[in-house]
């Protein structure tokens, strides 16, 4: 299960940069699930015989009939998902908390407000970045019914270990976050290409990141014999992995090479870098079609909120450094006194005694 919701996590992530590189103002409904992140409760969950969560009332409209229909037939997978959502957000800030886009979430059913509507680098990687970490979730955690432990791994491996315990099903998670996340996609235009893409890559990425793990046997820990599955990557081994790519995404624009109506998803044959002189993505590449605003200054028509308030680093000459995360404006500098406990001590038995130490913190804020 756990596999399942770090591609749906990922997913959201490219999409959601993606589009806020793009100045197009075009609707976009492909991360419209997204939202459930927000209004999954108890209140508008329906259930099963058993009390597993089925999937979430039809009038808040936020899922496609088919995604309903997937959740419908894999009870418990819309709490996997919710719970890949959250772990996808929590993430993203992380990794993203000192650029000037810090990945900003509201709390309404559109997480992440205007900025989907547009094509940008950003946006795109976004859905991305969520979707892989709901398809980490998805694949591995066992919330899921129908989605067991991969089991097609047995017997010996080698000749002082086999093959045991319950490995991550990444197939399941790579198969149902295509289904869930894909349908969402409409047209068949760059923004509709470079999503599909991006959420190809994705599922390409926690995939090829999967581990083996062993656990020893024999006498005294001698590990004469080891059990040995395989194990998908943590949620920050693959945060830290997508950023790498965020970083060096490539701008691409469409390929005029035949029609690709004939195939629902994205044929990488359709995208070619902007720049002739760079080579093609690759499929686990992430791609944008558009060039993000510089996320200075709040802006209510494309949903940038600007940097103004930041808190920065004024010894950083890097991205969380003052002058570069404050554009320019320059920043203000705030000192308060702190009092913390200092200088411990245990008292046998049994207590602790603490001095009151005061210090004085400065912090540094965009103009």
């Amino acid at each position: 299960m756990r596999s399942l919701a770090l591609l749906l996590g990922v997913k959201a992530a490219c999409i959601l940069l993606v589009s806020s590189l793009s100045g197009t103002g075009a609707v976009n409904n492909s991360g419209r699930w997204w939202g459930i992140v927000n209004v999954a409760s108890s209140s508008n969950l329906l259930t099963n015989s058993k009390n597993v969560q089925l999937v979430l009332d039809p009038s808040l409209a936020l899922l496609s009939r088919r995604q309903r229909r997937l959740i419908r037939q894999n009870p418990g997978i819309l709490h996997a998902i919710a719970a890949g959502l959250h772990t996808a957000i929590k993430e993203c800030k992380w990794q993203f908390r000192n650029r000037r886009w810090n990945c900003p979430t509201t709390h309404s059913p559109a997480v992440f407000g205007k900025i989907v509507n547009r094509g940008d680098f950003c946006l795109q990687i976004i859905p991305n970045f969520l979707a892989k970490i709901c398809f980490h979730i998805l694949a591995s955690e066992g919330a899921i019914e129908s989605c067991t432990c991969d089991y097609r791994r047995r017997g010996p491996g080698g000749p002082d270990w086999h093959w045991g315990g319950c490995s991550d099903n990444v197939d399941f998670g790579r198969m149902f976050s295509r289904e869930f996340v894909d349908s969402s996609e409409r047209g068949r235009d760059l923004r509709y290409l470079t999503n599909l893409h991006n959420n190809e890559a994705g599922r390409m990425t926690v995939s090829s990141e999967m581990r083996q793990e062993c656990k020893c046997h024999g006498m005294s820990g001698s590990c004469t014999v080891r059990t040995c599955w395989m194990r998908l990557p943590s949620f920050r081994t693959v945060g830290d992995f997508l950023k790498d790519r965020f970083d060096g995404a490539s701008r691409v624009v469409y390929a005029n090479k035949g029609s690709n109506r004939a195939s629902h998803r994205a044929d990488p044959r359709h995208l070619e870098p902007e720049n002739p002189a760079h080579k093609p993505p690759s499929g686990m590449d992430l791609v944008y079609f558009e060039k993000s605003p510089n996320f200075c200054s709040y802006n209510g028509k494309t949903g940038t909120l600007g940097t103004a308030g930041r808190t920065c680093n004024s010894s950083s000459p890097g991205l969380d450094g003052c002058e570069l995360l404050c554009c320019g404006r320059g920043f203000k500098t705030r000192t308060e006194s702190v009092t913390e406990r200092c200088h411990c001590t245990f008292h046998w038995c049994c207590h602790v005694s603490c001095l009151n130490c005061t210090s004085a913190r400065t912090s540094y804020q965009c103009l």
